[in-house]
């Protein structure tokens, strides 16, 4: 697997764990204190920067798929006609 594949598997755990742990801290009602709230919008920063990074790889990935749109083929100039005297 190439260090690209592991880095977004990396990223995808590391949501999912700040997810949960700001699951955790909601429905064990530690949320509602400040040492609590602040390590929630810690999680939910963390997980949102992976996240970000996840967005930019899965993009970053989609245009390397993408076809190259080739230029068509210029049409051959036409010169004006010249009346006649």
């Amino acid at each position: 697997m190439s260090d690209r594949g592991i880095l977004f598997l990396f990223s995808l755990l590391i949501v999912l764990a700040c997810l949960g742990a700001s699951a955790w801290l909601v429905v064990s009602g530690q949320a509602a204190t400040v040492d609590g709230l602040f390590l929630l919008l810690t999680c939910l920063l963390i997980a949102l920067a992976f996240l970000l990074y996840v967005v930019f790889m899965i993009h970053r990935a989609m245009e390397a798929a993408k076809p190259v749109a080739r230029p068509k083929a210029a049409a051959p100039a036409k010169t004006p006609a010249v009346a006649a005297p």
